[in-house]
């Protein structure tokens, strides 16, 4: 079985970037210290985004999320897929 490295890599994208760092950064707008530590942890591996609770680096966290899940993702389908190949 072969896996489709652009579904993979949509798919990871959307989820990491989107229900993880969409909806945990709009959390703690919501509720201001929830996810804290995550989000600081974050700031560290992504430049330009800071664990700040406005919106504008919510949006930043989110493209970042998209970006390093879809690489992520195409990444380990496409290793599954040479894995496999035998």
């Amino acid at each position: 079985m072969k896996l489709d490295v652009v579904g993979m890599a949509v798919t990871s994208g959307l989820v990491w970037g989107v229900l993880v760092m969409f909806l945990v950064g709009m959390a703690n707008l919501a509720w201001p210290g929830y996810g804290e530590a995550f989000l600081e942890v974050v700031a560290s591996v992504y430049p330009g985004y800071h664990a700040d609770a406005t919106f504008g680096q919510v949006i930043v966290g989110t493209f970042y999320g998209v970006v390093d899940g879809a690489t992520g993702g195409a990444v380990i389908a496409w290793l599954y897929n040479r894995v496999s190949r035998s």
